[in-house]
């Protein structure tokens, strides 16, 4: 039988007690304990008051440790200075489970932040989980658990809620009452100060009456936590996200309600992005995108068409949609010639395409048909105002009864409200959208395209690293160790390209001369013409301060130039530390477009890359998009496409298309870059230049940091994990064949389930402690598509030599697995191995293998549960050094342990 997630006590408690349940009106205690009673709950329900004989007319107890049977979950609704006593109650009454509703804690200074310390002290004694505090609580509507303090009820649904505001929980629960919207859970987060969105998202995965999950986001703790949990949920479900402070003033007041440091907006939408999660700016677009998911809306990319009976209407809609960058469809030849036929001749002739204010409902449906089978376009808006001769109902039927006949989606916007509301209605009941205005309309599609074309950015998982392990790679550390040792943090030109081109990053050739006469033997040996800079760690822009110069053709331009870098230098900027002057060829390229690559640190997300326009224009244009690492080539080719500097380099005037895989090429080895380098805090290669040839970064900049490299996780730095190519191995068999164990990637979905499908009963049933013969869609994306931060899945392969077999087809024979346990401290782990390759060392070399890298994460001990009868999997573990011990709640199962420590 498959285990519960460990927070379901937390979230369906078969039991509760308030402490602080009060007959005082309008008081937190009296609230909740009136919500709870009066919402059904089916669990046992307790009230504690010292005072008191009776709450609401219920039994009252002094304390919880009063109370003779198991309690799953209390909600502690007292002054912030009881809580660690209670909790400390709790704990020793068994207690696993606490929701904290008070505030004052690290929100409110040091003196909260000390007290907070201390609930999370005495509760992780005894293994309480805490949720809060400053929290609302918790609702679940299927089960009758209203345990907030808000007056407002919640409708049983599939929506869950998830937020760190409690006046946002009420505030969404208010407009989704009016708007008939139901939920599977309303979680208040609070404070996260141990329960957090990565644990709730987790729960949330497995929670059946879940379908789509609504987050309300202020600020992160843990960056990697959160990317890990926010990437397995939208793996899974989808996520639409609402985030408060996109401005400074908004992010001040989030920072200062939530006690977290504020998130760069710009940086969080990368990463949400990356998650394949869908960001919008409000709580009726929250709720616009969910229904929208749960309907047949599904845009397949971002060309629009737009169909309307009134001109006004469609250019107000293609205005909205210009201003969210949404290009409007090119229709084809082909489709504008059928328009023509179909059409009368007043039509539009383009998109918006206007039918008339007299279409009838043949010609909406004939307009659609055509429209919908043009490949330029992806998805349609169809548009309707009640003019005098339209009839909105009959114009709806037409549409639903076309709609699946479709291969594109459809969205409707019927304006107005007393004409048009019930044929509205009656799209809305079809699963087709519809809206009252045009603006609501083109943001939605904005928002749901965006969606999908986020979850393809999350199936994306980069390549192993190509530098891992190479010898120039190898040096590049060893130079910046040693620069470290200097206390240098800013890198000469020729130090940052020596790195740069340990990484395979084209760079211009640079030498420094600290004489004119160096100068000019430099000059001779590099050839001319060449370019001149000068060369200090103050310096961010040389051009400003007068210190470059450019196409020098001979020896005495040299000198004077040298020169005159130096006199001029020292007169703008007297005090910069002047090193000399850099001398490098002078990169004619007349087809090459200028563009800057960078790299910088956020203090929450680790290293973000950047590109954009290079050279001068990076000042006057902003034109930048930005990215988590690591990078594939489908992410390099999105954050390219992302700004305007893309358009220029294709066909541009007379220059030739770039050469944009040279392009992708150079981001991909700036990302392992800065996996492979945690010191790296700043980096500009500007400008980088680009064109029919190739790429080449004519100047460069990098900044390290000292502290950076403390951390013994090579990947401390990152908030995506890399692939972990260190921990692919190779060993061979008895008779030859060679096995390769690596990490699990997503495309190994296919293997996975043929894996699973060819076990016999008894080796699933061991496994899976379950009859299932395959694995479940959730399930084998759970298997494959993982986070290496947080757990791991080592698969052995070996090449496929069955008949018919594809060349370079991998054939799966055995998997170990390991997640991580709530402790934090432990991993546990599961074995299977393929009926065919049973004693042949497999299990062993996985497990060994396994528990080398639990060994490497820090983790303290590995354990397992084992079938009492599965007789082979005690013996593999008693030989590897696990010892064996009874299940502390089920007979049938025995838990093996093996200390990593000690």
């Amino acid at each position: 039988m498959l285990e519960q997630h460990y927070l379901t006590s937390l979230f369906e408690p078969k039991s509760v007690a308030v402490i602080g349940a009060s007959d005082r009106e309008n008081s937190v205690g009296n609230i909740i304990f009136k919500n709870i009673l009066g919402s059904g709950y089916k669990g046992r329900l307790y009230a504690i008051n010292p005072k008191h004989q009776t709450v609401q007319g219920q039994p009252a107890y002094k304390s919880i440790e009063e109370i003779s049977a198991h309690v799953e979950m209390a909600v502690i609704a007292t002054r912030p200075q009881t809580v660690p006593a209670i909790i400390e109650q709790c704990g020793r009454s068994g207690v696993r489970n606490v929701i904290v509703i008070a505030s004052g804690f690290s929100e409110a200074g040091h003196v909260g932040a000390a007290l907070e310390r201390k609930v999370l002290e005495i509760a992780r004694s005894y293994n309480v989980r805490v949720l809060g505090p400053n929290c609302l609580g918790v609702i679940r509507p299927e089960l009758g658990l209203n345990a907030t303090f808000t007056k407002i009820t919640a409708e049983p649904g599939n929506l869950a809620l998830v937020s760190q505001s409690g006046a946002m929980c009420s505030a969404v629960l208010d407009w989704a009452k009016a708007n008939q919207v139901g939920f599977s859970s309303v979680i208040s987060l609070g404070m996260t100060a141990d329960v957090d969105f990565g644990e709730i998202l987790d729960y949330l995965i497995y929670d059946s009456r879940t379908h789509y999950i609504l987050m309300y986001v202020e600020g992160i703790r843990n960056a990697r936590r959160f990317m890990s949990a926010l990437r397995s949920a939208a793996r899974i479900k989808p996520i639409i996200l609402l985030k408060a402070g996109r401005h400074e003033a908004g992010a001040i007041a989030t920072a200062t309600h939530s006690g977290m440091a504020a998130v760069s907006d710009t940086v969080f939408d990368a990463a949400v992005r990356r998650a394949g999660v869908v960001r919008v700016q409000n709580v009726g677009q929250l709720f616009y995108a969910a229904k929208a998911l749960a309907s047949k809306f599904r845009p397949l990319g971002n060309r629009l068409a737009i169909i309307t009976n009134g001109g006004g209407p469609g250019a107000m809609a293609a205005d909205r949609a210009g201003d969210l960058g949404i290009p409007l469809a090119e229709l084809s030849n082909e489709t504008m010639a059928t328009l023509n036929k179909s059409l009368t001749n007043n039509w539009s002739h383009g998109n918006p395409i206007d039918i008339d204010g007299d279409a009838t409902p043949e010609r909406y449906r004939e307009t659609i048909l055509t429209v919908t089978h043009d490949p330029n376009v992806d998805s349609t808006l169809v548009m309707l105002s009640p003019q005098a001769m339209t009839d909105p109902m009959a114009v709806a039927k037409a549409i639903i009864e076309v709609a699946d006949k479709l291969n594109r989606s459809l969205i409707c916007c019927w304006m107005g409200e007393e004409q048009v509301r019930e044929a509205r209605k009656l799209l809305e009941s079809s699963g087709i959208p519809a809206f009252r205005m045009p603006e609501t309309a083109i943001e939605l599609f904005h928002h749901i395209s965006k969606y999908y074309r986020n979850q393809k950015l999350l199936l994306q998982t980069p390549e192993p690293t190509r530098q891992h392990g190479r010898p120039e790679a190898e040096g590049a550390k060893m130079l910046i160790e040693a620069l470290l040792a200097e206390r240098r943090k800013v890198l000469s030109e020729m130090e940052s390209k020596a790195i740069l081109r340990a990484f395979k990053v084209p760079v211009a050739q640079t030498m420094v001369a600290r004489t004119a006469t160096e100068a000019l033997l430099l000059a001779e040996q590099i050839g001319f013409p060449i370019a001149m800079k000068v060369d200090s760690p103050d310096l961010t822009h040389k051009s400003d301060a007068g210190g470059v110069r450019l196409n020098i053709g001979n020896a005495p331009a040299v000198r004077n130039a040298y020169h005159d870098i130096i006199d001029t230098v020292k007169k703008r900027q007297p005090n910069a530390r002047i090193n000399g002057v850099s001398i490098e060829p002078f990169l004619s390229r007349p087809n090459g477009r200028e563009l800057m690559i960078g790299v910088f640190r956020d203090p929450i997300f680790g290293p973000v890359i950047t590109f954009g326009a290079g050279g001068f224009d990076v000042e006057i244009f902003s034109d930048r998009s930005v990215a988590l690492p690591p990078l594939n080539k489908f992410l390099a080719k999105d954050l390219v496409d992302s700004t305007r500097a893309s358009k220029i380099l294709d066909q541009f005037h007379n220059m030739p298309p770039v050469n944009r895989d040279a392009l992708k090429e150079v981001l991909l080895c700036i990302s392992e870059m800065v996996c492979e380098l945690p010191w790296i805090q700043e980096l500009d290669l500007n400008p980088l230049i680009v064109d029919e040839n190739g790429a080449i970064a004519a100047d460069a900049r990098i900044v390290i940091d000292h502290a950076a490299s403390a951390s013994g996780d090579r990947y401390a730095h990152m908030s995506i994990y890399p692939y972990p190519v260190h921990l692919i191995q190779e060993w061979q068999m008895n008779d030859g064949k060679v096995v390769t164990i690596r990490p699990i990637r997503p495309e190994d979905a296919d293997m996975e389930q043929e894996f699973v499908k060819n076990m016999s009963d008894e080796s699933r049933y061991y496994r899976f402690m379950d009859t299932l013969r395959e694995l479940t869609q959730t399930m084998l994306v759970r298997f494959t598509q993982i986070d290496y931060d947080r757990e791991m899945a080592l698969v052995a392969t070996i090449a496929d030599e069955s008949e018919g077999a594809p060349e370079g087809k991998d054939l799966q024979i055995g998997v170990a697995r390991y997640v991580v346990n709530p402790d934090g401290e432990s991993v546990e782990f599961a074995l299977a191995v393929g009926d065919d390759w049973q004693k042949c060392g497999v299990g062993r070399k996985l497990m060994t293998a396994l528990v080398d890298c639990a060994r490497m994460k820090g983790y303290r001990a590995v354990v397992g549960d084992v079938l009492s009868t599965n007789a082979k999997m005690f013996r593999l573990m008693t030989s590897l050094g696990f010892t064996i011990h009874p299940h502390p709640d089920d007979t049938a199962v025995k838990r093996v342990v093996k200390p990593l420590t000690g």
